[in-house]
């Protein structure tokens, strides 16, 4: 055919050349795919989809469950101090900033996966709760996990 006079190739060397080529543009175009989950207009933050790739301080199911984050001192000092600690994250991008709530993107490193990070403030007492999540896959190998994690031990220093 035309393509192997153009690449000097046999027929049916061809094909096997673009499929792949096809399969890897696809591949690389989901890296940007998936949409965010996020918080409605309600006092609590989305639950967690289906799949390890989600925690939460609101979810009562134990493999999803992390801790909020408990401040002491006015909520616009925690706020401040929380926003210190996020600037500091690489690869983080913060979305949407509210006297009450916190929406940041994560993108991972090597395949620049979109994680969702959100922190909203409790009305009542001194606490954040918080939810991570990756829009796409499934298992997430505790990335969202460990992020929390690092990022409220960050927190806690912040208060020492």
């Amino acid at each position: 055919g035309p393509l192997s006079k153009v690449f000097d190739m046999p027929d049916n060397f061809i094909a096997p050349k673009v499929v792949l080529l096809g399969a890897c543009t696809l591949l690389l175009a989901a890296c940007g795919m998936g949409s965010a989950n996020l918080k409605g207009d309600a006092a609590t933050l989305a639950a967690c989809d289906s799949g390890p790739h989600c925690v939460s301080s609101q979810s009562a199911d134990p493999e999803r469950q992390v801790q909020p984050l408990h401040y002491s001192g006015g909520r616009e000092a925690a706020r401040k101090r929380l926003l210190a600690v996020l600037g500091a994250q690489e690869r983080l991008t913060l979305v949407t900033t509210t006297p009450d709530y916190i929406h940041a993107q994560v993108t991972t490193p090597l395949m620049r996966y979109v994680d969702d990070l959100e922190f909203l403030f409790s009305a009542n007492f001194p606490l954040i709760d918080v939810r991570s999540s990756s829009r796409i896959g499934y298992y997430d190998f505790n990335a969202n996990r460990n992020r929390v994690e690092g990022i409220r031990e960050q927190f806690q220093q912040t208060l020492d």
